[in-house]
């Protein structure tokens, strides 16, 4: 079932027009990408359920060609591949904002850019975002995996990276897959001891951010910085 086969008060395509992108929920702006359904599943059915199933949309972006397999109705290599193509955009779309001004001019930017990469994914992992003296994005690089403290995170390899991107100051971040955001102990300990090797070599850290679905911590903003 198309988007044009639905009732009138159901169609994404009249409500966007009518009332602008901002109106529809997430799974009616699926629906549009998606265009059909399958026999006895509605197209905003098929939508919803990916959502459901990649925990919504924050899910969804991080989704790669393999894991929309799993979903029916997206067997095809072609609706697969326009959607994951569309999810690659919004990524690159927060990613080109903060080259363009300094993070933090636009906070929620970073913290979306974050969660997009990090927040759902099943184990730990830590990256930094590389800036520049104006505080404007260089690179974000997943630098180490597993769990997170100061015998895993290598300080050395971590100052090594900012000298490669003449990087002025970093944004550390990493992300709990227990859901919770609270920084531990380690974490607080893994912060200092980081932010001490790289004053060694003038790059400030302006931040360490917990990411998890839906929500993330800044330590900077709780004074633990």
């Amino acid at each position: 079932m198309s988007p044009l086969n639905l009732p009138p008060e159901a169609r994404p395509r009249e409500k966007l027009i009518a009332r602008g992108a901002g109106a529809l929920s997430d799974a009616e702006l699926l629906a549009l990408l998606l265009r059909t359904g399958l026999a006895g599943k509605s197209v905003l059915m098929l939508a919803q359920e990916l959502l459901d199933a990649f925990g919504g949309m924050a899910g969804l972006l991080q989704a790669k060609l393999d894991d929309l397999k799993r979903i029916k109705g997206l067997g095809g290599t072609a609706k697969r591949a326009e959607l994951s193509a569309v999810l690659e955009l919004a990524r690159r779309a927060l990613a080109q904002q903060l080259r363009e001004r300094a993070v933090f001019d636009s906070p929620d930017a970073v913290r979306r850019y974050l969660q997009l990469h990090l927040a759902h994914k099943g184990h730990e992992v830590f990256a930094v975002l590389f800036l520049d003296s104006q505080n404007r994005l260089l690179a974000f690089e997943e630098l180490f995996r597993g769990t997170i403290n100061q015998t895993s995170v290598y300080p050395r390899e971590v100052v090594l990276r900012a000298l490669h991107h003449q990087a002025g100051a970093v944004v550390l971040a990493h992300n709990h897959p227990s859901g919770q955001v609270q920084p531990s102990a380690a974490d607080q300990a893994l912060t200092q001891h980081l932010k001490a090797a790289l004053g060694l070599i003038d790059v400030r850290v302006l931040d360490h951010l917990i990411v998890a679905p839906g929500q993330a911590l800044s330590m900077a903003e709780e004074g633990l910085l």
